[in-house]
């Protein structure tokens, strides 16, 4: 029996948790994702306020109108959550999936004085002239019009590296949104390593760190093939979240 858009996402969604817990990129209780499930991306799934990511399953997972005000009084959806996500699904359609972190390494790179990715291996260069950079910091993002002007900032980059913050990821689909996030992180790491030797960096041209982020851009398969084979990781490893 086939399975639904809805059914579908949820279960990639639940995935997406899942593995993000095992991989020990989360925080705490805090943290989320959305993935848009009608056609004009105005209805979507959320995780549940302040549940541990290791722990949600797809039936847990809400389901939110951006343009149902009262979402924001619900006491399972997480304020911030709301604040962004519903912005992002309300004011961009294209926008299927949204994952937001506050990654070791990511953070680390944001909380710099000057927050840039430069280009100096194969990860690194996925990110040259794609990432957007707010240095606006100032507090949770829990209204609306902090979710808005977040959601302002991506124009043609689908990441936000959020100042003193964390990182924004957002994609077509899960299993695209997953791996860029993925990597985003190894990236940072790899610099975070590069600058711990004092040493030079070794930046790549511009002309090889572009044909670089163009190969990244044309081998989504790759993508969603890295996703696919850590959902399989997680089915194997205890299959209860595709309850």
């Amino acid at each position: 029996m086939s399975l639904s858009i809805e059914e579908k996402t949820r279960i990639d969604l639940a995935a997406s948790f899942r593995i993000i817990a095992h991989l020990n990129m989360h925080e705490a209780v805090a943290n989320h994702f959305s993935a848009a499930v009608s056609a004009d991306g105005k209805q979507f799934l959320i995780n549940p306020k302040w549940k541990h990511f290791s722990r949600i399953c797809a039936s847990d997972l809400l389901l939110l109108d951006a343009d149902d005000s009262s979402c924001a009084k619900r006491p399972d959806v997480d304020s911030t959550a709301w604040s962004i996500h519903g912005q992002l699904h309300k004011k961009s359609p294209h926008i299927r999936v949204a994952m937001h972190l506050h990654p070791v390494y990511t953070t680390a790179v944001s909380s710099m004085k000057n927050p840039h990715i430069p280009p100096i291996d194969q990860n690194t260069a996925r990110y040259f002239n794609r990432v957007s950079v707010d240095t606006m910091f100032g507090g949770m993002a829990d209204t609306a019009e902090e979710g808005a002007r977040l959601s302002s900032l991506l124009k043609d980059n689908s990441r936000l590296l959020m100042g003193n913050h964390g990182v924004m990821v957002t994609g077509e689909d899960i299993g695209v949104a997953f791996d860029d996030i993925w990597t985003l992180e190894r990236s940072c790491q790899i610099l975070v390593a590069a600058w711990s030797t004092g040493q030079p960096l070794n930046v790549l041209s511009d002309e090889v760190a572009e044909k670089t982020a163009r190969d990244w851009e044309g081998i989504t398969d790759f993508s969603r093939q890295h996703f696919e084979e850590m959902k399989a990781l997680m089915i194997q490893m205890d299959p209860s979240f595709l309850d």
